[in-house]
C-alpha cells in the first residue's frame, strides 16, 4: 500500500528481537517481532492508518486460504497446515492491531477508531471460530 501511495517500503530486521525471541520460546512464550516495514517520509494519518491496515488485513486472508485447506483437506498433514496457518495468521492480525507504540494498530486507532474496533472485532470472531 505505501508503494502503491509513491512511498518507499523496505523491511528492515531487529535481531536483538530475534534473539530475544528465541530465548522467550524455550520458556513457552512464543513472541516474534524481528523487525518492521519502515516507510521514509511524511504519511498522512488517513494513508498511514490505511498502510497499516494492509498487513493484518492481509493476515486475515491468509487465514481464511489456511481455513479453506483444513476444511477440504479433512485429516493429514495439509489439514495440519491448514490449521496451524489459520491459527497463525489470525494471531498475527490481531497482535498487530494492538495500540500502543510502533504497532500497526496504534496508526489505525488514530485514523479511524470505527475502522479499528471493527477491524478487532472480526479478527476476535476469527479467533474463536
Amino acid at each position: 500500500m505505501a508503494q502503491r501511495y509513491g512511498y518507499m517500503a523496505e523491511f528492515r530486521s531487529f535481531d536483538s528481537m530475534l534473539i530475544l525471541a528465541i530465548i522467550f520460546s524455550f520458556f513457552g512464550f512464543v513472541f516474534a517481532a524481528p523487525g518492521a516495514v519502515m516507510i521514509p517520509g511524511n504519511l498522512n494519518k488517513k494513508k498511514n492508518g490505511i498502510v497499516s491496515l494492509a498487513g493484518p488485513l492481509t493476515n486475515l486472508i491468509l487465514a481464511l486460504l489456511f481455513l479453506a485447506i483444513s476444511v477440504i483437506v479433512t485429516s493429514g498433514f495439509l489439514n495440519l497446515i491448514g490449521s496451524y496457518g489459520y491459527r497463525i495468521n489470525t494471531w498475527l492480525a490481531i497482535f498487530n492491531m494492538i495500540p500502543i507504540w510502533n504497532f500497526d494498530g496504534k496508526k489505525v486507532f488514530d485514523w479511524n477508531k470505527a475502522v479499528y474496533f471493527v477491524f478487532v472485532v472480526v479478527a476476535l470472531i476469527f479467533l474463536f471460530f
